[in-house]
């Protein structure tokens, strides 16, 4: 069972960053095990354990949807101006062909669900955050692509990875040793619009 020695939950919420740079070390199955039964902990509505999950650790598959995420999400974005105004960054990134979505990480675990219903996707990114804050708790390093969700959900993709027709990729993570960890970013101050006493 996974234990919380190292950081408590609230270091760990606050220590928890996007890491997109990993060294080449390989995660073990047992580690990532214990992080899945980490996140099959999420809250979940009704009960309904709506999950599944698929582990991608083969660097050369993930650089082939790395590579055709890309050249979807600039083939969607060419139909509409707006991506390109608003998120010039991304664009350049996108078309940089020595960019990998996945950073080169070498684990892609993908909460994925199993059939799409109310609340199915909120008890998935539960589970994805249960994942992200045992990782860190850990000393592992994650970050949510949302680039590769409409690639990991393309009919060929889905049956490849096993993702039920009926189903979807919801939430894609890397996983690995961070190189370094990030800066500590900066949010603002939850905006309460009301305290009822």
């Amino acid at each position: 069972m996974l234990t919380y020695s190292k950081l408590d939950t609230l270091t760990a919420i606050y220590q928890r960053r996007a890491v997109r740079s990993y060294t080449p070390d390989e995660i073990e199955r047992d580690t990532i095990e214990q992080l899945l039964g980490a996140a099959v902990q999420a809250p979940t509505a009704l009960h309904a354990e709506p999950w599944a999950f698929v582990v991608i650790q083969d660097r050369a598959r993930l650089r082939q949807y790395s590579d055709r995420a890309k050249a979807l999400l600039l083939r969607q974005q060419q139909a509409t101006s707006h991506f390109q105004k608003a998120e010039p960054r991304a664009l350049a990134l996108l078309s940089d062909p020595n960019f990998n979505i996945f950073y080169d990480a070498g684990t892609l675990i993908v909460v994925c669900c199993k059939a799409k219903g109310p609340f199915v996707e909120a008890d998935c990114w539960l589970a994805a955050q249960n994942l992200m804050l045992a990782a860190t708790a850990q000393g592992l390093g994650t970050c949510c692509i949302g680039f590769a969700v409409g690639v990991l959900n393309t009919p060929d993709i889905k049956a490849e990875l096993g993702i039920p027709e009926s189903g979807a990729a919801v939430a894609p993570i890397i996983l690995g040793v961070p190189r370094e960890l990030p800066a500590s970013g900066s949010r603002k101050p939850p905006v309460i619009l009301r305290w009822v006493p």
